[in-house]
């Protein structure tokens, strides 16, 4: 009868692991959906820089040069995803064979 449950017993120390994993994973989705406008994905300069493993200032100068297309809303850098895809396979080098 004496079997009180403490934050300290194993079975709350795995639940709450649980439930932040949970958390965690709901806040990866909800990110992703709300990246996504008429069914096109944008990213940030941050993000497709880490993408495509090149600095910000790599992606500037592409901008700048007219390289690659973006959006520029107020003080915001947007690049649309399928133009991307478009640019990278444009840009692409086959290999000989």
């Amino acid at each position: 009868m004496n079997n009180v449950i403490t934050e300290k017993d194993e079975r709350i120390t795995a639940l709450y692991r649980k439930l932040q994993n949970a958390t965690q994973n709901i806040e990866l989705i909800i990110n992703d959906k709300l990246s996504i406008l008429n069914d096109h994905r944008y990213l940030t300069d941050a993000e497709l820089a880490k993408c495509l493993k090149i600095s910000r200032r790599t992606l500037q100068e592409y901008r700048n040069n007219g390289i690659i297309p973006y959006y520029h809303i107020g003080g915001k850098i947007l690049y649309r995803e399928y133009d991307i895809e478009v640019f990278l396979e444009n840009n692409r080098q086959k290999a000989f064979q």
